[in-house]
């Protein structure tokens, strides 16, 4: 028995390896980075279609809430097979249920899984999860033990069914979408576990911090160049994200920086100064998904269809949702206009639009056809 259980464990470790997307990116890694609010599916599935960055990831989702039995954070695990590796993002911090909604994401067929570490909001550091976890490393490793065990859990034959604080309704809608997926998506496998967090709570503590989370060999770890206390002010520190990478390449863990990127070539030139495996871009790809393709830019004209295209997508994708509403979609209207004439008087008018055609009229009024 002890033959045949050393036996199993081999294949399943083998079939992490081969799981392991990362190790299989083409380096330098440049993804699109997780936003709250914003890298919804409809988002990913543009910047995918007109930038193609290496990684996407989901907007973070509460682990509490689905173990609570929110169905309605069931919308946040939406994408298609075009955004390839995609990984789905959680934060929370109860362990258990880090390990039950692991089992949900490997059977909603995600490439990955990524934890939250560095949310620095308000209702997400007081409850201890996001950024907050800094202060407590113990309970960040049990966590990251505890997701790893899930997916195990899930490898070993276990579904959202089997888990004991998902409700009937949460599983019967992820065995549904499970059944959507292409058949090689529906394996068992084994998912690898990434981390994106922060330099530090208060002030950097790379040196303290990054060890923690290298100990419990996450596939990657994204570095977001501000502490807590900063939130998005200040300047992002390379010089501290370079600190956790000479710590990192010790490992096998992959280590991405993130934060005050401007554009593809500025990415490049700080992965190349800060000997990094890579970087994450965020707001700079807000109403740009060519800034993964700069040598692509389109015309005004272009960029302003595109909008239609993804407004269009917003309303086919959460249009039978009983909470719908087109207010979500408008900002993402309001950040595709810029540095045109009459850009904030545009914006106004499309801050009051209810539909993409409504948006359709608005650019029409002002000399864009975007149909």
């Amino acid at each position: 028995m002890r033959l045949k259980h050393s036996y199993e464990s081999l294949i399943r470790y083998n079939s992490a390896m081969e799981s392991n997307f990362w190790q299989n990116l083409p380096k330098p890694i440049v993804g699109l980075s997780p936003m709250d609010g914003v890298t919804d599916h409809p988002f990913r599935h543009i910047t995918k279609k007109y930038g193609n960055p290496d990684i996407t990831y989901t907007e973070f989702t509460s682990v509490e809430g689905v173990c609570h039995g929110a169905t309605q954070l069931l919308k946040d695990f939406l994408y298609d097979e075009t955004q390839r590796p995609i990984i789905g993002q959680i934060y929370g911090t109860t362990p258990k249920f880090f390990r039950q909604t692991a089992v949900i994401l490997c059977e909603l067929g995600f490439d990955g899984i990524d934890i939250n570490m560095g949310c620095p909001a308000k209702n997400v550091a007081h409850s201890g999860a996001g950024a907050a976890l800094i202060k407590t490393p113990k309970l960040a490793q049990e966590i990251i033990r505890e997701t790893k065990a899930g997916i195990e859990d899930w490898v070993n034959g276990k579904t959202s069914k089997d888990c004991e604080d998902i409700t009937s309704e949460i599983s019967t809608l992820v065995e549904k979408y499970h059944q959507q997926l292409p058949k090689a998506n529906q394996i068992r496998r084994t998912l690898p576990i990434s981390v994106k967090t922060r330099i530090g709570y208060d002030s950097p503590v790379i040196d303290e911090w990054i060890p923690n989370l290298l100990e419990m060999q996450p596939a990657a770890i994204a570095l977001h160049g501000r502490t807590l206390k900063q939130q998005y002010g200040g300047q992002a520190n390379w010089e501290e994200i370079a600190r956790a990478a000479a710590l990192a390449h010790q490992t096998p863990t992959l280590l991405l920086g993130n934060g005050d990127i401007t554009s593809l070539q500025d990415a490049q030139q700080k992965i190349t100064t800060y000997s990094l495996d890579g970087a994450l871009i965020g707001r700079t790809a807000m109403g740009n998904p060519f800034v993964f393709k700069p040598k692509e830019m389109p015309s005004v004209e272009q960029l302003f269809r595109i909008a239609y295209e993804h407004a269009q997508l917003y309303e086919q994708s959460f249009h039978t949702d009983p909470r719908y509403n087109f207010l979500p979609m408008r900002k993402h209207l309001g950040w595709y206009v810029h540095d045109i004439p009459n850009a904030s008087q545009i914006r106004q008018a499309i801050y009051r639009t209810n539909s993409s055609q409504e948006f359709a009229t608005v650019m029409k009024e002002y000399g864009f056809e975007v149909i």
